[in-house]
């Protein structure tokens, strides 16, 4: 029996659908770690994505501003009991004593002994996937970054004949390969213009 023309075909367009289905399971948590690191970075200009910002108000005993600087920020110290490393502190008028440390800023009203603390957290999730987003490890993470784009052109490519007819990519797909090409394209040209 001999074999038609569109058998002969269907080898290529299965090998071409598993690679297609099996590369897209594989790179699918990685798509979404950078769509939803992505979606946050954005936005950067709203938001920090990376550290929670939190305000909190203490109380101490007052404090006498005439005392030395160094005595106030040793006094201050002792009574808040900050966590991080100490970076510095800055006395922008008589009344008040800033302490900043790795992640929090102390501002000390020294007659009343009212501070405001403002520190800084990790967002949870959000940190870790826009480190890995941003290659913050490098070194390893670059290889498996450098496979992701790899794999996702891979992707690109043989989605891009996974059917046949008018709706394959010379039917339908090839309007909307060069609708997806036009957008991007046509946005830089207004941007730089």
């Amino acid at each position: 029996m001999a074999s038609s023309p569109e058998r002969r075909a269907l080898p290529w367009r299965r090998w071409n659908a598993a690679i297609h289905r099996d590369v897209g399971y594989l790179a699918a948590a990685l798509t979404l770690i950078y769509a939803i690191s992505g979606l946050a970075v954005n936005h950067v200009a709203s938001w920090n994505p990376n550290y929670a910002k939190t305000t909190e108000v203490l109380q101490l005993a007052p404090l006498d501003p005439k005392q030395p600087v160094e005595t106030l920020i040793q006094r201050a110290q002792e009574g808040l009991r900050p966590e991080g490393g100490f970076k510095s502190a800055f006395q922008p008028d008589d009344d008040t004593l800033q302490l900043f440390y790795d992640r929090a800023t102390y501002a000390v009203d020294l007659p009343t002994g009212k501070v405001l603390v403002e520190a800084t957290r990790p967002r949870p999730v959000l940190f870790a996937l826009n480190q890995l987003h941003l290659n913050a490890p490098k070194r390893h993470w670059t290889l498996v970054a450098d496979l992701y784009a790899g794999a996702l052109i891979l992707l690109a490519l043989s989605g891009l004949f996974i059917l046949r007819g008018p709706k394959g990519f010379f039917g339908r797909g090839l309007w909307l390969t060069g609708l997806g090409a036009a957008v991007p394209l046509a946005y830089w040209l207004w941007w730089r213009h």
